[in-house]
């Protein structure tokens, strides 16, 4: 099933599939729902899947003005609210996964658990491994073109509109998202955060955000990059699953969770 709802935001584009518990699947940025190949058949096999494509994204329309971080969560939590019907797991990858600790922070009646791929608290120069990559996010750079390929064939802004959307993520990107270590701390809902051990954002960031939310748990990839749930899906796959199916277990010498509150590791 797929097909748009009018959102107060934007008309946004959205896929249905699976049975169970419902599950959102958040694609990263400047992607569709197409990123999520690898996933889709592991996770219906046990979730109803919703798979929303963002604002300036896949099939939905880019809107007046900047993008930012805050209006795509505001986005998901209405479609939450209109299309889900009430709380669900949420699983974002890159962008999605900082689209989903902010719903999360925000709207934790609507948040059962949190799977935060590749995520980043603050913006790409204090958290990038690679923040030169930055100075080479142009609509036609050679690395660009997997990206403008998937836009193409999607938006119904056209092909031309494709420059725009390349610079107005630029912007967000150098200077969001802006989340506070008090505000994860805020964060109820259990969350695993996920990256590879060559991520682009860097293994200190994401150490910071696993220590600043309370019930979370922390998940290296080995042998694997930004794009770690396409290069080694099934060991990511698996890892999803266990944490969204399974009650934590009590472990037999607890450190950080013998306080129940997280460790001040401060941003990195």
């Amino acid at each position: 099933m797929s097909g748009y709802v009018e959102l107060p935001g934007v008309k946004t584009w959205y896929e249905v599939e699976g049975a169970g518990d419902p599950l959102l699947l958040l694609h990263g940025g400047l992607c569709t729902n197409e990123i999520w190949g690898a996933q889709r058949a592991a996770l219906a096999a046990r979730y109803s899947l919703f798979l929303p494509e963002r604002r300036g994204h896949g099939h939905t329309p880019d809107v007046e003005g900047p993008l930012s971080y805050q209006d795509m969560a505001d986005d998901t939590i209405a479609f939450m609210e209109s299309v889900v019907g009430g709380p669900a797991h949420l699983v974002g990858w890159s962008d999605g996964g900082i689209v989903a600790l902010l719903v999360a922070i925000a709207r934790p009646d609507l948040v059962r658990k949190v799977v935060a791929m590749g995520a980043n608290f603050l913006p790409a120069p204090e958290s990038s491994a690679a923040p030169a990559m930055l100075d080479n996010m142009s609509a036609d750079a050679p690395a660009m073109a997997g990206f403008r390929g998937m836009y193409e064939v999607a938006s119904p802004d056209g092909a031309a509109h494709w420059p725009v959307v390349v610079n107005k993520m630029a912007d967000m990107i150098r200077t969001q998202p802006t989340i506070s270590t008090e505000d994860l701390a805020r964060l109820s809902a259990p969350t695993l955060v996920l990256v590879g051990d060559d991520d682009l954002i860097t293994l200190e960031h994401t150490i910071a955000l696993y220590r600043a939310i309370p019930h979370s748990e922390l998940a290296v990839v080995p042998g694997t990059s930004h794009a770690l749930p396409m290069e080694k899906p099934q060991q990511v796959n698996q890892l999803i699953v266990d944490f969204l199916t399974n009650d934590p277990i009590p472990t037999m010498f607890p450190v950080r969770r013998a306080t129940g509150t997280p460790s001040d590791g401060g941003p990195a």
